[in-house]
């Protein structure tokens, strides 16, 4: 399960884009933009209920996809590797 969860392709990216967001040096408008997608990605009832399998997810991660690749500037190298390192950390 562990070697599962490491490739989940938007887990590391969501995770960079969460501390991206809690990061004081983000503009304004890109932490509100990801906050507003993990907020998305965490609400139960949303365009596609995510108790449907196999596609409840999809418009998560889209959300999700399009809050990182509009602010993806602005997430650093440190961002990136915080993610990481709280992946590996939570994987074991």
């Amino acid at each position: 399960m562990r070697r599962l969860i490491r490739h989940v392709p938007l887990l590391d990216r969501s995770l960079a884009a969460y501390y991206c967001a809690r990061d004081r040096e983000t503009p304004f408008y890109a932490r509100c933009a990801l906050f507003g997608a993990i907020g998305y990605f965490l609400m139960p009832f949303d365009i596609i209920p995510d108790f449907i399998p196999g596609i409840g997810h999809i418009d998560d991660a889209a959300v999700m996809l399009l809050a990182i690749r509009l602010v993806a500037h602005c997430i650093t190298p440190e961002h990136k590797a915080r993610g990481r390192e709280k992946l590996d950390q939570l994987i074991g």
